[in-house]
């Protein structure tokens, strides 16, 4: 992409890769369904949230660019959108300062959400500092060691499933329960969807910068095949929350039905491109299917 000046602030704006935040909102918004349907929504707390997922999304961003392009991993027949130090738009050292100054905004924002709801956690906030650090430390370790052998799907289903949702669940409500565990499942497997199809994408590239992910170590079919699970499975764990009387059954056909239409269209275009950069276009076609699941979900949930 021309005409961007090294270390400006649309250089800054690429880096951050914005359409990735989606992952980031949707299981604060499922969360704050939740303490919305018992009643006990905590608005700024749910904003702080948001903000502090967004600001390690971006920082898991940076650190990504920044790693990546140290090993080598960038190269030019690289498939996805560009990246700002591949490119030259970022300085490795002044990604580095982004790096840290991310990442100490992020925890500040953490902290004056914890502050807000510190006198009626059980823990004395002891518990949530104690998983903020887990979302730092794995900000690292993802990029650098654990995606290059295969764990990216559990990590995603742990940092954008079961600790996002719970975690603001119990920041606005200071307790758990099994629908929240449920929900947190969800979101996290609902979200995998967007891993794997870039995974499935840049297989090959992968399997020459020995990057073990799935795909690589089970094949192109194996990835085509679980994309489609993983949004299959999303769509029928919401049963159990009709179940629960969670959602309704109106709520659960409108999220859950929708969602899965949507999601077997594109599939079905994935499996018809299978290779090249034609699949950025499945990447955002899934980015709308996830926000649209994760807000109907949430409406269902709420009403």
């Amino acid at each position: 992409m021309s005409g961007v000046k090294r270390n400006s602030l649309k250089a800054w704006w690429l880096a951050a890769r914005p359409k990735t935040l989606t992952g980031a909102l949707i299981p604060v918004m499922l969360g704050t369904a939740l303490a919305f349907h018992e009643g006990q929504p905590h608005w700024l707390t749910a904003f702080l949230c948001g903000l502090f997922a967004c600001g390690m999304q971006i920082a898991a961003n940076f650190i990504n660019d920044w790693y990546d392009f140290k090993k080598g991993t960038d190269r030019e027949d690289r498939l996805g959108p560009e990246r700002a130090c591949a490119q030259g738009w970022v300085s490795l050292k002044a990604m580095k300062i982004g790096i840290t100054v991310t990442l100490v905004i992020s925890c500040l924002i953490g902290l004056t959400a914890l502050f807000l709801e510190v006198n009626e956690l059980k823990y004395q906030g002891w518990e949530i500092i104690a998983i903020g650090a887990l979302c730092v430390v794995f900000c690292f370790l993802y990029t650098t060691y654990l995606s290059y052998l295969g764990w990216g799907d559990l990590l995603v289903l742990v940092f954008f499933g079961i600790i996002p949702v719970c975690g603001t669940y119990y920041l606005q409500v200071h307790d758990l329960s099994l629908a929240v565990l449920l929900v947190s499942v969800i979101s996290g497997v609902v979200i995998d969807t967007l891993l794997m199809v870039n995974n499935y994408r840049d297989r090959e590239q992968d399997t020459i910068s020995g990057k073990m992910t799935l795909v690589v170590r089970f094949g192109e079919p194996f990835g085509r095949y679980a994309y489609l699970l993983l949004g299959v499975v999303s769509a029928l764990l919401t049963i159990f929350l009709l179940i629960d009387g969670t959602v309704s059954i109106y709520g659960f056909i409108v999220s859950a039905g929708v969602y899965l239409t949507l999601h077997y269209h594109t599939w079905k275009k994935m499996c018809e491109i299978r290779c090249g950069k034609k699949l950025n276009s499945i990447l955002g076609e899934n980015s709308r299917n996830m926000l649209l699941f994760g807000i109907l979900l949430s409406l269902a949930i709420v009403c």
